[in-house]
């Protein structure tokens, strides 16, 4: 079987979702920073649910600053390990004190209590940074082996061989596989005659061979 030009191959899915906004609905940096940490292990959704409330009480650096574990919880109890992500931001805003200071290398960012690799990628993207990595999130783990384009569960790993697989240029891919697991390749039920990477997908070929149900 010959090897898959994944470059050329991931042409269709970088088309239809390059650049893309992510599903959390920020309107500024200080959100979006705010909103990626308390995703985590979460639903963008419920995200997107809590934020008006908690951004007309903190509506920036400076006020997040000056919150406490106390009166951040109302705001933040409905999210899953909140007590942690409590933690996480109230000593992120008093290290950073203010909206323009706002760190946006990858170096920095991961610098930060509560953010890793993934969340550093995501608001890098957003804010129009050149990628230093690719995202891997939940869908990505899910999807990126399902296609063929690595192998495994470890995010780490699996962002490394999306990067190697094609070229900095595109390494937007992760957020656009990431989507493509949000609408259409489903952990259940995948719409296969919908996905734009049939034709090279690893499961879907071996469906049509019968070496899965």
């Amino acid at each position: 079987m010959a090897k898959t030009d994944w470059a050329e191959a991931v042409k269709p899915l970088l088309k239809a979702y390059k650049n893309k906004q992510h599903p959390l609905e920020y309107k500024n940096t200080y959100q979006l920073l705010v909103m990626v940490i308390l995703s985590a292990q979460d639903s963008d959704r419920n995200i997107n649910s809590i934020a008006p409330k908690l951004f007309e009480a903190f509506p920036d650096m400076a006020a997040l600053a000056k919150a406490t574990p106390d009166t951040l919880m109302p705001y933040v109890n409905k999210v899953r390990n909140f007590g942690n992500k409590i933690k996480w931001l109230t000593e992120l805003a008093q290290r950073i004190k203010q909206d323009k200071d706002i760190p946006l290398t990858m170096e920095e960012l991961t610098a930060l209590p509560g953010i890793g690799r993934k969340s550093a990628n995501v608001i890098r993207r957003e804010t129009k940074q050149k990628p230093e990595g690719v995202i891997v999130d939940l869908h990505v783990v899910r999807v990126a082996p399902r296609i063929g384009i690595a192998i495994g569960t470890d995010p780490k790993k699996i962002e490394k061989q999306i990067m190697e697989s094609v070229p900095q240029k595109d390494w937007d891919l992760g957020m656009c596989i990431s989507f493509l697991g949000r609408e259409i390749c489903r952990p259940t039920n995948p719409k296969h005659e919908l996905c734009l990477m049939k034709d090279n997908c690893t499961y879907y070929s071996d469906l049509k061979k019968g070496k899965k149900n």
